[in-house]
């Protein structure tokens, strides 16, 4: 089985304090993107019985931290019923994920377009998108072997999606928050589930390892390019951005976070249940949590202002952003 390491030693990270050293970066992810990459069908033993999908398979239960998990509803279902309802929300957290994924390559692509010739961005674009093609055919192969009919994103959210990868030829920085709302929050989940031990079926446990290793690299390319340019945009495209990031943000976490409406509906959740496990303080302190990492990283780039401030609390995202030695503590 392949193993990934799941700790933040491979993110680079480094302050990009002039044009070399932000080239030194993606140098450095080029190079990581080579000597450490994995295939969706070369790395994972798919056929290996041990690796088998079954739906009443108790190793799908939902973990402790889980907010339906929690409830006395959840509980008193019989065992195969909580099985799929895990298996459910695995599935479909894949299936969202390489629903984003695919537009993120397709933004991608059409930034990479439009550099221009030496521009070592381009390299790495090529190396990212590799990486998310290979994200994509495990994910899907993962919910084609569950057998269940995984929708992924609401239909009307998955047309007004289609705008997404067209956002690169109106502000690439916009882009990249775009890349991190999508990406950072179901890190969090998964690094969170790794770390606690919740992750009991082999196949779930690889295919998660592997996303969070290359995922590493992609979010520590999207970070330092906000680095490298945010301090460098007009004023006023810079409040046009504190003003879009936290409505980004918001919507992409509760995507990432929430639970499916085709899962309630097969399963016949109450609504009552519903509201019990995601609407309360505690299931929104974990989706303020899961955009942490970016809500730090706008405030060290200055562009969060008191009037944009507003728009994080109407979000319901906003915390008070780790002083730089706090964010190092954490780190470490």
């Amino acid at each position: 089985m392949t193993e990934a390491p799941t700790d933040l030693a491979e993110e680079v990270r480094e302050q990009v304090k002039d044009r070399r050293s932000y080239h030194g970066v993606i140098d450095r992810l080029n190079k990581a993107s080579v000597d450490k990459h994995w295939e969706a069908y070369v790395d994972i033993p798919w056929d290996d019985p041990e690796l088998a999908v079954d739906q009443n398979d108790p190793r799908w239960v939902l973990p402790p931290f889980d907010r339906l998990g929690e409830t006395a509803w959840y509980r008193a279902q019989p065992p195969e019923i909580q099985a799929q309802i895990g298996l459910w929300r695995v599935a479909t957290a894949m299936k969202i994920g390489l629903q984003f994924e695919n537009l993120l390559k397709r933004g991608l692509l059409n930034y990479a377009y439009w550099l221009p010739n030496g521009r070592p961005e381009f390299r790495y674009v090529y190396h990212e998108t590799t990486e998310e093609c290979h994200h994509g055919m495990m994910f899907q192969e993962f919910v084609n072997r569950t057998g269940m009919p995984i929708k992924g994103m609401p239909r009307a959210l998955t047309l007004i999606a289609q705008l997404a990868p067209w956002i690169p030829l109106v502000s690439t920085e916009m882009f990249f928050v775009f890349v991190l709302g999508g990406e950072d929050p179901i890190d969090y989940v998964q690094r969170k589930s790794l770390k606690g031990g919740h992750i009991k079926h082999p196949l779930e446990e690889t295919i998660m390892r592997i996303h969070i290793a290359e995922e590493a690299r992609h979010i520590s390319f999207a970070r330092h390019y906000l680095k490298h340019r945010v301090p460098r945009m007009p004023k006023a495209r810079r409040r046009l951005l504190g003003l879009f990031t936290p409505v980004v943000l918001g919507v992409m976490a509760r995507i990432m976070l929430s639970p499916p409406g085709p899962l309630v509906r097969r399963f016949g959740i109450p609504d009552e249940v519903v509201r019990e496990a995601y609407r309360n303080a505690a299931a929104k302190g974990e989706i303020t949590a899961s955009v942490g990492k970016i809500r730090d990283l706008m405030a060290e780039l200055g562009v969060i202002t008191p009037v944009n401030r507003q728009v994080w609390k109407a979000m319901g995202i906003w915390a008070e952003p780790k002083k730089p030695a706090a964010r190092a503590k954490a780190a470490a």
